[in-house]
């Protein structure tokens, strides 16, 4: 990459959360960061979110762009990554992030329940790497990181879909490194531990206790202990690293 040309950075779910964490963490000068927010109910506090990201982006030296996408469209994906091509060019990092929880016990699980997890998390990141990987193919590099959960190796009481989502992330990593090892593309997930967001702050304080003894630091993860090991395999240091599940959880699958 010439030194006139920006860094193309693309966040799924980038709006709050790990997603902000992570634009943040690659935002910086010669950086363009695209990052979609999608929620049928709210999406005007949605719109909210993402304009507060584009913001403490820019603030960060970097220049960003926000757009509502659903990932689990075929249609909607190929739009944004034509777009994200058609203005700069290239695709050089793609994050795939964006992922949703409704959770049951296995039994009381509806179709609807379980189709929905998979569609956004699971499909969402195979659409993603369908069409950034066409820019990166032709450019004979890339970096793309899924972001799994520790759930999706250890499973968890009540969340059948999201576990089976993030396990279906796990393979979807191991057999992306392989098919595109040769063009210069990488391939890794982040399992990311108890991290603190809104997802987790909804658990009850029982819960919350509970998990926190479980991990061999004490203490729960921040969005940026995530962040910082997404910008760190989107770097020229991790070239040689594919294929891999990280953990970063405190030493709770250790």
């Amino acid at each position: 990459m010439t030194p006139e040309k920006k860094r193309v950075v693309v966040v799924t779910g980038g709006s709050r959360g790990i997603g902000r964490a992570i634009c943040l963490a690659l935002s910086g000068p010669g950086t363009l960061i695209y990052f979609n927010y999608f929620s049928p109910n709210d999406p005007g506090g949605k719109r909210v979110h993402a304009k507060k990201t584009e913001t403490l982006i820019e603030e960060a030296g970097g220049s960003a762009k926000s757009s509502r996408v659903n990932v689990a469209s075929e249609a909607e994906v190929k739009a944004f990554f034509e777009n994200i091509v058609a203005e700069t060019g290239r695709i050089d990092v793609l994050i795939n992030n964006a992922g949703i929880t409704k959770d049951k016990l296995l039994m009381r699980m509806n179709e609807l329940d379980w189709d929905a997890v998979m569609a956004v998390n699971l499909k969402g990141a195979f659409h993603c790497i369908r069409f950034a990987a066409r820019a990166m193919v032709n450019q004979r590099f890339g970096r793309i990181i899924n972001i799994a959960s520790i759930v999706g190796v250890i499973g968890n009481a009540g969340q059948a879909n999201y576990v089976a989502s993030k396990a279906g992330i796990i393979g979807l990593t191991k057999t992306a490194a392989r098919e595109f090892a040769q063009r210069g593309i990488t391939v890794n997930a982040v399992a990311p531990g108890f991290i603190e967001t809104d997802m987790t702050a909804s658990l009850p304080q029982k819960v919350r206790e509970s998990m926190v003894a479980q991990i061999p630091l004490g203490r729960t993860g921040k969005p940026e202990d995530v962040a910082h090991m997404v910008a760190f395999l989107a770097s020229d240091e991790a070239a040689y690293i594919t294929g891999q599940v990280i953990h970063v959880s405190g030493g709770m699958y250790i």
